[in-house]
C-alpha cells in the first residue's frame, strides 16, 4: 500500500478516534481534525486547528497534501431536540458544513471522499426479513436523516462535476467500547439484575461493531470498487432485543432477567406514555443487506458479535470499578 495522508474530521468521536488509532497503526499519515485539541496524537499525525463546522470554515491549512478525506464529523441525532428549527440546525453542519468541506476537498486535488453517513438516510424501520438496500429509494423521517441524504445528494452531484471519488457509508447502530444512550442504559440494568420486560421481543434489528465499521472504512480509503458507491454496514448477523440482551448478559457474567411481555402490551404502554420511538428502537425491525458491501470490496465483518460484546463488557465493567 503506498503512504496516504487522509485528513480524518470528528477525530475525538465515539468513531472518529478508534478509526484515528488504526489508521496510524496502518501507517497512513493522519491530519487528525477535531473541535477540541487531542492530547495525545499517534506518531506522524497532525491536529490542526478548527473550531467550527459550517459552510464558512477555511480548511485550506488542514488540506494541504491530503489525498483522502473521511468526514465523520456531524451534528449527531438529537433524542430531545430543542432548536426551534431542528432541520436548519442539522443542515447548518450536516449539509452545508459537509459541501464546503467537499468543495474545498476537490479543489485541493483530494483524490476521493469518504462520508459517514446514517442509515437514517433509508427510513426508521423495515418488517422483518425485508431489508435496507444500499441503492434503496432513501425514505428519511426525521431532519437527521434529511440532513444526511441532502449531504449525499451535493456529495454525487460534486463528484459527477469533478475529478474527486466520493464513497457513502450508512451504518446502522453501532456499539463498542465507551458507547452511550440506550445501548448503555441495557448494560446498566443488565449489570445491576434488574428485571427486564423484554423477553418476548420477536424482532430483528442489524447493528455494526465499532471495529467492523472501522474496518470498512479503512477498506474503502483505495480500494478501486469503492469510489462513487454508497455502502450499508452491519456485523451480519441480525439480532432480536431478547436475543441481544441475553448475549449481553453472557458479555457481563450476568444472565438477563427477562420477563416474557408480549410486544404488542409493551408498544401499547409505550403509546400512552407518548415513548413511540423508544418502542419502536426496541421492539421494532431494522435489518440491511450488506451482499453489496462483501462483495463489490470483498469484505467481510472481521469481528463476530459475541467478541464484539464481550470487549464492550469489558470496558464498561473496567468503567464501573472507578
Amino acid at each position: 500500500m503506498t503512504l496516504k495522508t487522509v485528513l480524518l474530521t470528528g477525530s475525538t468521536g465515539f468513531v472518529g478516534h478508534p478509526l484515528l488509532l488504526r489508521m496510524s497503526t496502518d501507517g497512513f499519515r493522519v491530519v487528525a481534525c477535531s473541535r477540541t485539541p487531542i492530547s495525545a496524537l499517534p506518531v506522524d499525525a497532525v491536529n490542526p486547528s478548527i473550531t467550527a463546522l459550517d459552510g464558512t470554515t477555511d480548511w485550506k491549512v488542514a488540506l494541504a497534501g491530503v489525498e483522502v478525506v473521511i468526514h465523520s464529523a456531524a451534528r449527531v441525532h438529537v433524542m430531545h431536540d430543542t432548536s426551534s428549527d431542528p432541520l436548519a440546525e442539522f443542515r447548518k453542519v450536516n449539509v452545508e458544513g459537509t459541501l464546503n468541506l467537499a468543495r474545498q476537498a476537490a479543489a485541493a486535488g483530494v483524490r476521493r471522499f469518504v462520508f459517514i453517513s446514517s442509515i437514517k438516510v433509508n427510513g426508521e424501520g423495515t418488517p422483518v426479513g425485508v431489508p435496507y438496500l444500499a441503492d434503496a429509494q432513501p425514505a428519511p423521517a426525521d431532519p437527521y436523516g434529511i440532513s444526511k441524504m441532502e449531504a449525499e445528494q451535493g456529495l454525487r452531484a460534486l463528484a459527477a462535476e469533478t475529478a474527486m471519488e466520493v464513497v457513502i457509508v450508512r451504518p446502522v447502530l453501532v456499539y463498542g467500547p465507551g458507547v452511550k444512550a440506550n445501548f448503555l442504559s441495557m448494560m446498566r440494568w443488565l449489570h445491576k439484575g434488574v428485571p427486564l420486560p423484554f423477553g418476548a421481543i420477536h424482532n430483528r434489528r442489524s447493528l455494526v461493531a465499532l471495529d467492523n465499521l472501522v474496518d470498512l472504512i479503512v477498506t474503502c480509503i483505495d480500494h478501486p470498487a469503492a469510489a462513487n458507491q454508497t455502502f450499508l454496514v452491519s456485523d451480519g448477523e441480525d439480532l432480536s432485543t431478547t436475543e441481544l440482551l441475553r448475549r449481553m448478559g453472557v458479555a457481563l457474567g450476568r444472565p438477563a432477567r427477562l420477563l416474557p411481555i408480549p410486544s404488542w402490551m409493551l408498544e401499547a404502554g409505550a403509546a400512552l406514555l407518548g415513548k413511540q420511538a423508544l418502542s419502536q428502537r426496541l421492539c421494532g425491525s431494522l435489518q440491511v443487506d450488506i451482499s453489496k458491501t462483501r462483495e463489490l470490496l470483498n469484505w467481510t465483518p472481521p469481528v463476530s458479535v459475541d467478541e464484539a460484546l464481550r470487549k464492550t463488557a469489558k470496558h464498561f465493567l473496567e468503567q464501573q470499578s472507578t
